[in-house]
């Protein structure tokens, strides 16, 4: 039987074989990404957990410090929730969409714009990054109209995304920063009137605005899979023209439906790459840049 000695050299051989594998691996996906511009939808489980949160901060900033321009947009229904219950006000759901009154409206810009965006901005300073928080009303970056669905509902201060002006976010890339966006958005015409805006379909709209080489959407899920009861059935890359197909088999359905059609709102306004990942996976984000297995979903 080899000696403990023996064994350890072993493994420690096998450990800087793997590690070389990796690092030579990766290589050409840093070479690749250096100078472009991706942009992270950033919620659910990865806003949640602690832990989940620092790999997420991790990848980001080593990210930004090859030379990779990471725009973090983020959302906070949970913490929304959280505060509504603290001073007693019920959260109100209508289409799957959060109704918006006045006193709502405060508390969501308290919770995203203030709360969460400096809390996300602070823990990316703490792992050596240069963050930025923004809303979407700085330098008027986010405009939007109230949504109208044209079935006769009123959502309230819910907003469409009418235009990103993303001029404040290029000058913050260019000096090396990160911006962290939280989706609040003024309108377009009535004076001091601000909207909430469905995050996704705002890191969409801001991917496209910055020309970005890639969106992803970090999630609670695998990504889109063949049976929602098999993780294993995981579908790895769906080309554009056959997404109606899997809407029409109900293989796209749920909470998933939203999430694909912001990344084909991305892909069809000039966005190459769109992903939906697990964000429950430590350095999801760094795995699927990095790596030949990829991780989630691609629509390309």
């Amino acid at each position: 039987m080899a000696d403990e000695n023996t064994v350890n050299k072993i493994n420690s051989r096998l450990d800087s074989e793997t590690w070389s594998s990796v690092l030579v691996q990766a290589l050409p996906y840093f070479k690749h990404w250096v100078g472009k511009t991706v942009v992270v939808k950033y919620g659910g489980n990865a806003m949640l957990n602690e832990d989940l949160k620092r790999y997420v901060m991790e990848d980001i900033v080593l990210l930004n410090t090859i030379g990779i321009k990471v725009v973090l947009v983020h959302g906070g229904g949970p913490e929304i929730n959280a505060m509504l219950e603290k001073v007693g006000k019920e959260s109100k759901f209508i289409n799957g969409l959060r109704y918006t009154d006045e006193e709502t409206m405060e508390i969501v810009q308290m919770v995203l714009a203030g709360k969460l965006n400096k809390g996300i901005v602070g823990m990316l300073v703490q792992q050596g990054g240069k963050a930025v928080g923004l809303s979407g009303t700085d330098g008027g970056l986010i405009r939007a109209k109230k949504l109208d669905k044209g079935d006769g509902v009123d959502y309230g201060f819910v907003g469409e995304v009418t235009q990103v002006n993303p001029e404040i976010i290029n000058s913050l890339l260019n000096e090396g920063a990160i911006p962290v966006v939280s989706t609040i958005a003024l309108s377009e015409t009535e004076e001091n009137v601000r909207y909430n805006i469905n995050a996704d379909t705002a890191a969409a709209k801001i991917a496209i605005a910055l020309e970005a080489e890639k969106f992803v959407q970090l999630t609670n899920v695998a990504g889109v899979l063949r049976d929602m009861n098999d993780p294993t059935s995981l579908i790895q890359r769906i080309h554009l023209n056959d997404v109606q197909k899997y809407f029409d088999d109900g293989i796209i359905s749920g909470g998933m439906i939203p999430k694909i059609e912001c990344c084909l709102l991305a892909r069809n306004g000039g966005v190459p790459r769109t992903h939906i990942i697990d964000g429950r996976v430590p350095h999801s984000l760094l795995i699927e840049m990095f790596s030949d297995r990829g991780i989630g979903t691609m629509i390309y």
